[in-house]
């Protein structure tokens, strides 16, 4: 177990206004509607980063966080993320998350990316934008969730993509879910550029891997994170492809660092630890036992921590990965 905890105390390296306005990234107004919170009952906004196949481990950590009575108010994903985050904003039970499990115990790398090495090799050759069609994704996205739009999930819901364009990174909160999640997603070169609300949308992780600054903008008193992405070092480099994740994961891991320590201190911060996973991307095995680990590490992690109060001040801590 990760028993390493401790404040968070560093001097910050911008003022929190410098970063709203390097951003330009408008936030969603949070809206309680049915889920306004009971008294004595804490805000909770659950976080889920990108990170590929290692996102089987978010569902380990959400079983962990639901057995103990954590539900969330509002839930926010990016990339792969955005599919576990998207079943759970459906059915935030045991039961839902026990599809997800299933979900992803029934994943096959051929499903995800279809095709084998020859139609990868004829997509580079004949200089296509992308290596696999969406089909997979579009079939994972359906045995996710049975909901077809964002008004049709029983708790509010953020999902995080990147203008390809502009760069700039796109909150979908509203409208149908399947382009949203596709554009979330689709990997730059990997998979098709998404067409969606007048823009050319691509993976929200090339621009925000671990959106917690949506969380923040909330009104929510705990976030719970569940960061899977990798951090450069836990996987062999095999291909090409492996490079350019490695690359992007760290300038990603630099802004939820920066993030982190611009948190406002009244809001507690609870990230969880993954499992290691050393897995290349397109290896969608042992998903029962990362699961599992997950879930053992948050459990650890969730029985250890103090009890919240709501509107009380809170010492902000930070719990390290294992």
């Amino acid at each position: 177990m990760p028993s390493n905890t401790r404040p968070l105390i560093r001097k910050p390296l911008v003022r929190l206004a410098d970063v709203r306005v390097m951003r330009h990234v408008p936030t969603v107004p949070f809206r309680h509607s049915a889920r306004e919170p009971r008294p004595n009952r804490s805000r909770v906004a659950f976080v889920l980063s990108g990170g590929g196949n290692q996102a089987v481990a978010q569902v380990g950590m959400l079983r962990a966080l639901i057995e103990r009575e954590i539900t969330p108010d509002v839930v926010i994903g990016t990339s792969a993320g955005a599919l576990n985050a998207v079943a759970v904003a459906a059915s935030p039970t045991l039961a839902g998350v026990a599809q997800l499990a299933n979900v992803w115990g029934e994943l096959s790398g051929g499903e995800v990316f279809p095709g084998g090495r020859l139609s990868r090799a004829w997509n580079v050759v004949r200089r296509g934008t992308y290596l696999f069609d969406s089909a997979g994704l579009d079939g994972l996205i359906d045995r996710a969730t049975r909901a077809r739009t964002f008004d049709d999930l029983a708790v509010p819901l953020r999902v995080i993509a990147t203008d390809l364009d502009s760069g700039e990174e796109v909150v979908l909160a509203s409208g149908p879910l399947k382009p949203a999640l596709l554009a979330s997603t689709a990997l730059p070169g990997v998979f098709p550029i998404v067409a969606h609300d007048g823009r050319r949308l691509v993976d929200g992780g090339v621009v925000d891997a671990v959106p917690l600054w949506h969380a923040l903008s909330s009104a929510v008193d705990v976030v719970y994170v569940m960061n899977v992405s990798s951090t450069g070092h836990d996987r062999p480099l095999r291909s090409p492809l492996d490079v350019v994740m490695t690359s992007f994961a760290h300038s990603r891991n630099l802004r939820f660092e920066l993030e982190l320590r611009h948190a406002p201190p009244e809001v507690e911060i609870v990230v969880l630890p993954r499992p290691r996973d050393v897995r290349d991307l397109f290896d969608f095995s042992g998903s029962e036992t990362l699961i599992d680990e997950a879930h053992r590490l948050a459990c650890a992690v969730l029985d250890d921590r103090e009890p919240v109060v709501p509107d009380r001040a809170r010492v902000f801590r930070r719990f390290r990965s294992a």
